[in-house]
């Protein structure tokens, strides 16, 4: 080799690979899509989960998020948005899978409050064996539970009506749970099915709550999902006119003004998502990461509108709460 042609060698060698049109070495870019809107607290509650595995927004993780506000056309587009930009992978929470599951080719990490083999986001728990995986907030204990904690709350209750939504996967699974639970305590169970995408109320909801008016229940409750948490504070204030004692999945609904809550801690779910975050990133597939369901669960009382109710709630059971919303 002559000594023109070394140094032209090292020279080459020296500078960026981008000048040989070789792709370098870049931050990964990972996409956040939520059919919400900001505040955004499941957000906040992933960013602390990435923090504690040592990602630092800017220097080693690049979030893209994309909230539809409530709106599908505008969920549709950030999904798709976020598959332009071919990011690492993406993060989707609740009602948000369903724009996301549409894209093959990227990681896909999720929550859902449904069953994700019944939805057919994934082909068993153990195995996902596509690319996406995730965390499910259903269990049928829990749903069980609801009804013993409201018949603690309310030691007369004797007819409850069980508000669902029929488009939620997993639904008659949950309903079979509430229903042998209720059977078992002498409550007369009072199914109120609708069907309803989550955004935004509409006549089913709205159909169901008149079912509800006119069945005049003893109490209410609504099983978790995407329609009703979309309709939250809606549902706490129809309860309250009606003063019905209301019973709900999350502490998002008790929050909001429900009576009580029981379930999955959403909060701690999306912090864990950056766990599964990390294994992709560093290599792992995510068809081979189990699907995890959830092990610690929270009581949420809120006081305020058991005053409002003229209901005295037994202090063995406030003492078991988690949260007081007072």
């Amino acid at each position: 080799m002559s000594r023109r042609g070394a140094l032209i060698g090292i020279a080459g060698a020296l500078l960026p690979s981008a000048v040989y049109g070789q792709k370098p070495t870049t931050t990964p870019h990972v996409g956040w899509l939520s059919a919400g809107s900001e505040p955004d607290p499941f957000l906040d509650a992933f960013r602390e989960g990435l923090r504690a595995l040592g990602y630092v927004e800017g220097q080693n993780v690049v979030l893209d998020v994309r909230h539809a506000r409530g709106n599908l056309e505008a969920l549709q587009a950030g999904a798709a948005d976020l598959a332009r930009l071919k990011v690492a992978l993406i993060v989707s929470n609740l009602t948000a899978v369903r724009a996301a599951r549409t894209i093959k080719d990227i990681p896909i990490v999720f929550t859902i409050s449904g069953d994700p083999v019944e939805a057919g986001l994934v082909k068993s728990l153990s195995r996902p064996g596509g690319n996406l995986t995730g965390s499910t907030f259903l269990s049928l204990e829990i749903a069980g539970k609801r009804v013993e904690l409201l018949k603690e709350a309310m030691p007369r209750l004797r007819s409850l009506a069980a508000l669902s939504n029929t488009d939620h996967p997993g639904e008659k699974a949950e309903l079979r749970a509430t229903e042998a639970a209720a059977q078992k305590l002498g409550i007369n169970l009072i199914y109120v099915p609708f069907s309803q995408s989550p955004f935004g109320s509409g006549p089913e909801l709205d159909g169901g709550l008149d079912t509800v008016r006119r069945a005049r229940p003893d109490a209410m409750v609504v099983f978790p999902e995407g329609a009703t948490m979309a309709n939250r504070t809606g549902l706490a204030n129809f309860a309250l006119a009606q003063r019905l004692p209301s019973m709900f999945g999350w502490s998002e609904y008790a929050t909001a003004g429900g009576l009580m809550s029981y379930g999955a801690s959403q909060r701690s779910a999306h912090a864990r998502l950056a766990g599964y975050v990390d294994k992709i990133l560093k290599g792992a597939s995510p068809g081979e990461l189990p699907v995890e369901q959830p092990t610690k669960f929270e009581l949420v009382i809120n006081v305020k509108t058991a005053k409002a109710l003229r209901l005295t709630i037994p202090q063995l059971l406030m003492l078991r709460a988690d949260q007081v919303v007072e």
